[in-house]
């Protein structure tokens, strides 16, 4: 089975930027997401994957297609949006959609009139009237009226309320519902990637720090605390963060291991709890 997409040692200079070399790939009816700080690389990597810009080495294949911007059959494959929302401003938000429909094949008109009543969106209104929120409905209509394989989605609920983010998180559900459809997401509302993704990938200063199926980190990391008669400073797999009188603190991202190591030294009133994805995330990217 081909991957939804395959990245092979892309890398990108940007001024005193550089993205990668990076490696990553993605299976068919799986949601990856595309965890990192501002001016990590998440942008350039989604721009060098639709072809926006060219990546200085490398390759990146959607569905087993090169993604040569010279030719268009790959890009029937994708819907993207991207961190800009970009119309025709003297146009109404359905002109723009009629417009876009003619480039593919395989538009879907009823189900871009049941997004547009789900969205609750003035479609009559010209773009440049619409409100954020409305503008990053109007793209993911866009990006998911002709069904695609792959949406790459680059902070797609920016500018949403609450209700409306859930909205969109339940249509992506449904598009990834047939076990052939993917979605490559970023956001930093982490709430949001933890009901969707199947694998996280976490990027820091262009390179990537670790891809992991989301299960794992759930699993596998926790706050434990303890007492231990002994000072100690380094525990397996773990980062100190308090320690007051022998009474222990700290996080570990292997709980089966660490909690080995602890009854062996005899640790006492040994106490663990779950980490949101949110706290997680904090503790992979602040490492150097």
């Amino acid at each position: 089975m081909k991957s939804a997409f395959k990245i092979s040692g892309i890398s990108k200079s940007l001024y005193e930027f550089q993205l990668g070399p990076l490696n990553l790939e993605l299976e068919p009816g799986s949601v990856m997401g595309y965890i990192g700080p501002n001016g990590s690389g998440k942008t350039t990597t989604m721009h060098c994957m639709v072809g926006l810009i060219k990546p200085d080495e490398g390759e990146v294949k959607i569905f087993g297609n090169k993604n040569d911007p010279n030719k268009t059959d790959w890009k029937l494959d994708i819907g993207y949006v991207g961190d800009k929302h970009v119309f025709y401003e003297n146009w109404t938000g359905q002109k723009n959609l009629e417009f876009l429909r003619q480039f593919y094949p395989d538009w879907d008109n009823q189900f871009t009139n049941e997004l547009i009543k789900r969205f609750e969106i003035p479609i009559e209104k010209k773009a440049k009237e619409l409100s954020t929120g409305n503008r990053v409905k109007l793209s993911l209509i866009g990006a998911l009226a002709h069904r695609p394989k792959l949406l790459i989605l680059d902070e797609p609920t920016a500018g949403l309320d609450p209700v409306v983010r859930t909205e969109l998180l339940d249509i992506l559900f449904e598009v990834v519902e047939d076990g052939e459809r993917s979605i490559f997401y970023s956001t930093h509302i982490l709430s949001d990637i933890s009901r969707i993704a199947d694998e996280l990938t976490f990027l820091k200063n262009g390179q990537i720090m670790l891809t992991t199926p989301k299960e794992n980190l759930t699993e596998n990391w926790r706050r434990i605390s303890f007492k231990y008669s002994e000072t100690k400073t380094d525990f397996v797999n773990t980062e100190l963060i308090e320690n007051e009188r022998n009474s222990y603190k700290i996080i570990s991202n292997s709980f089966d291991t660490t909690l080995s190591e602890l009854i062996k030294l005899g640790a006492e009133n040994i106490t663990e709890t779950r980490m949101s994805i949110d706290e997680i995330a904090v503790q992979i990217l602040k490492r150097k």
